[in-house]
């Protein structure tokens, strides 16, 4: 366990644009958000978890399962509202570890690379980045990279492909400098979760679509730990059925 006192909590919606359910569907015999809990529950580092959901649905199968579930807000804009809702709740914890709901197979090894950054405490957020390799994932814009400064602290996130090599033709990028996507898992204070969810919607939030640069906007300083594990989260019924094929198993 870690020395800080750490709950991973997962934010789950049974509303969702483009896959309505999608905390219930089966994988390979259980729900994604069994497979989600079971693997969050392996990690070393916290204290404890927890689902946060606004749906009874998804309340009941948690609960039947034997996992620790909490009833919260229909009214939450984002899961780090829902995050800070839940640790009103469990007070005495002073990290929370934000777990998405649709990787099914996270490795548990990541969430505690996570939780380690709290180990200096100046670290306010922190999240996770893994590096590009193919020119293919460079140049999604679906995949949201990130550039970090010496410190490994994030300077800035974009969909767009950053830095732009002006002398360089895109296919060489790869080879003139790192480039890194980022991996949607957040741990924040406790304090700080507090003051992030009092933040507006800020203008490069607004343009990017990503909540992240709301707290860059607004002065919070973002670590971030390199991992090398893969991630596969599932956004669409083809993404599901995508990892269905990969044939992955615990």
């Amino acid at each position: 366990m870690s020395q800080t006192k750490t709950i991973g909590i997962i934010p789950a919606r049974y509303a969702s644009s483009r896959f309505p359910g999608k905390p219930l569907v089966d994988i390979a015999g259980k729900s994604m958000i069994q497979r989600v809990y079971e693997q969050a529950i392996q990690s070393h580092s916290l204290d404890q978890v927890v689902v946060a959901t606004d749906d009874d649905r998804i309340f009941s199968h948690v609960d039947s399962f034997g996992g620790n579930v909490l009833m919260t807000a229909d009214t939450h804009q984002s899961g780090t509202d829902r995050c800070a809702e839940v640790l009103a709740v469990y007070s005495d914890f002073e990290v929370a570890i934000n777990i998405q709901g649709d990787e099914p197979y996270i490795d548990p090894a990541q969430i505690d690379l996570l939780v380690s950054c709290f180990e200096n405490t100046n670290v306010q957020i922190a999240t996770l980045i893994k590096r590009i390799s193919t020119v293919e994932e460079l140049f999604n814009t679906g995949i949201p990279k990130v550039v970090v400064n010496h410190n490994g602290r994030a300077i800035y996130f974009s969909r767009q492909t950053i830095p732009f090599q002006r002398n360089a033709p895109s296919q060489d990028w790869l080879h003139l400098h790192p480039y890194y996507k980022h991996i949607g898992i957040y741990g924040y204070r406790a304090a700080t979760l507090a003051e992030l969810t009092k933040l507006p919607i800020s203008s490069l939030e607004r343009a990017e679509a990503l909540e992240q640069l709301r707290w860059i906007e607004n002065g919070y300083l973002i670590q971030t730990a390199e991992t090398t594990a893969e991630t596969i989260a599932v956004d669409t019924p083809e993404d599901l059925e995508r990892l269905k094929a990969i044939g992955r198993r615990l």
